[in-house]
């Protein structure tokens, strides 16, 4: 990867709707030749993918939380498809320390929330922080080129 596919990458995150013509404007290049490196990002697997970003709370999820779940390895099985199709699932990771799982999930009330919970504590102890503000949002990793 050389700088020009550290800047493309850089302005995909900032916007993946940008237009090819826009990008190659500023990479100082062609948009076909613009498009050949997004198709080779994606085929190598840098990029994974395009996502659309929405506002939780205008759709109704007012209650974001990380939930701390001590596991035991012999639940992953049974474990992992529930975690994967639970809806208000935002992220789940598999971490070291005293917990095994960090959760973060989105949900309407905090009744919604403590069902949830109840059903984590099928699979080991939790433990729960409510979100209030987030001062840093979600965003990508920053590229660095050779």
């Amino acid at each position: 990867m050389d700088k020009i596919d550290a800047k493309l990458i850089q302005l995909l995150q900032e916007n993946a709707r940008y237009p090819l013509k826009f990008l190659a404007s500023q990479v100082f290049l062609s948009a076909p030749a613009v498009s050949s490196r997004i198709d080779k990002l994606e085929n190598q697997g840098i990029i994974l993918g395009y996502n659309l970003i929405v506002d939780k709370e205008k759709l109704g999820y007012h209650i974001t939380a990380f939930i701390n779940l001590e596991m035991s390895p012999s639940q992953k099985p049974e474990f992992y498809p529930f975690i994967r199709d639970y809806p208000n699932v935002l992220e789940c990771n598999c971490v070291t320390g005293s917990y095994s799982m960090l959760i973060k999930v989105a949900f309407h009330s905090t009744q919604e929330l403590d069902t949830f919970i109840g059903k984590l504590q099928h699979f080991g102890n939790t433990s729960t922080q409510i979100v209030f503000s987030t001062p840093v949002p979600h965003r990508e990793i920053g590229v660095i080129s050779d």
